[in-house]
């Protein structure tokens, strides 16, 4: 089991929905994006999602796209990210950590590179939003075997027909897109998106997480009533890139977590 499968065992046993914060390693320094990753247990989280940045996030709105600039201006590398992780793990080795991001600075670096030094590093999962069910012998099926966890997108747009195939060699969770369009857009609707949470859930034994749109402790809790958790990622960056410090953007990360882990 991964520390991803223990984290879902363990909240499971407890009744409690999980809850994912992601942040763009670096932004908008490399002692500062450490500091809040740092801090992110403490506040609640169950899982780090850290953003490899990337000159080119197709998938991602304005918010987290300039996070990405932020980070490269800062100097932040593949090579940074994979040292933060190392860090990190110094003081915490149960905290799961999935890397997203684009497969180009994979590789660039080399799959089999990569992997084993993410494995070293204390990487769980990754996320690599523009590799479809089609090429999973690039990296997919090479990450699995390598005991990462590889974590695809589901979205609306998704349908029954294609359900399976987006499935097919996933693990740890399913992450489920609410709405159709960038990260950082319009708030999704419990309602609106319980039927595809039920849909997922009919096809797969997978915990499903809810992702895109979420931004209060309100929110969180309305879609963690009707999934297996949620994840918030444009709320949090974009007061990094207020330039809050990193208890004030800590203390709202935690009120986040109380509003996922009432559901």
């Amino acid at each position: 089991m991964t520390r991803i499968d223990q984290k879902f065992a363990q909240l499971l046993a407890e009744g409690r929905k999980g809850f994912v914060a992601y942040v763009m390693a670096g932004d908008p320094d490399y002692a500062t994006s450490l500091e809040i990753v740092k801090g992110l247990p403490g506040a609640g989280v169950d899982f780090i999602e850290l953003g490899m940045p990337f000159t080119d996030p197709m998938a991602d709105g304005p918010t987290i796209q300039l996070a990405g600039q932020r980070a490269l201006e800062g100097g932040q590398t593949l090579q940074k990210t994979l040292d933060m992780v190392t860090e990190f793990r110094k003081g915490d080795d149960t905290t799961p950590i999935v890397m997203m991001g684009y497969y180009n600075p994979i590789y660039s670096r080399g799959v089999d590179r990569f992997l084993a030094d993410a494995v070293a590093a204390g990487i769980d999962g990754l996320i690599v939003v523009d590799l479809p069910p089609e090429e999973d012998s690039e990296l997919c099926i090479p990450a699995q075997a390598a005991g990462l966890n590889f974590i695809r997108l589901a979205t609306p747009t998704t349908d029954d027909a294609r359900l399976p195939v987006v499935l097919q060699n996933t693990s740890g969770f399913v992450y489920y897109v609410s709405i159709t369009g960038i990260t950082g857009a319009a708030a999704p609707q419990a309602v609106d998106v319980a039927p595809d949470v039920a849909r997922i859930k009919a096809a797969t034994d997978l915990p499903v997480m809810v992702g895109f749109g979420i931004s209060t402790p309100e929110a969180a809790e309305a879609i963690c009533s009707i999934a297996d958790g949620c994840i918030v990622g444009s709320a949090i960056v974009k007061l990094i890139g207020e330039g809050k410090s990193p208890a004030e953007v800590l203390a709202v990360v935690a009120g986040l977590a109380a509003g996922a882990h009432r559901a």
